[in-house]
């Protein structure tokens, strides 16, 4: 019982040339599956793409701040709440220290008048 069947090449290609019209039919007889739903799951997905990308971001920068802190703690010996006790001594600086330490260093007495250049005057 050898039964073979041909298959007709044009019969799929008829059949798909159906379906393809009945599915533009839909979008005139339906304009709400033309227009209306790629519209709406067009804003779903973005609004949910977006979400997902923000919360991605909030990890991130999350991340980078407690490596910055863990970096601060052991270097200035400092915790969030404030310094820890017995490791962080700040030296009691006033202004007049600090002033007359900027004057030994800059003498505004003597001084030399220096030309500065235009700017197009190279050319």
């Amino acid at each position: 019982m050898n039964t073979t069947q041909k298959v007709d090449p044009v019969e799929p290609a008829a059949r798909i040339a159906q379906q393809a019209s009945q599915f533009k039919r839909w979008g005139r007889k339906y304009p709400f599956v033309r227009y209306g739903l790629p519209l709406i799951s067009l804003t779903v997905f973005g609004a949910v793409g977006l979400g997902h990308l923000i919360q991605g971001g909030k990890e991130v920068s999350k991340e980078k701040e407690d490596i910055e802190w863990e970096v601060v703690e052991t270097t200035k010996a400092l915790s969030r709440t404030g310094p820890v006790e017995g490791a962080y001594k700040p030296k009691n600086l006033s202004l007049e220290d600090e002033l007359k330490a900027l004057q030994k260093k800059v003498d505004i007495n003597s001084y030399d008048y220096k030309r500065i250049p235009k700017p197009n005057e190279n050319k």
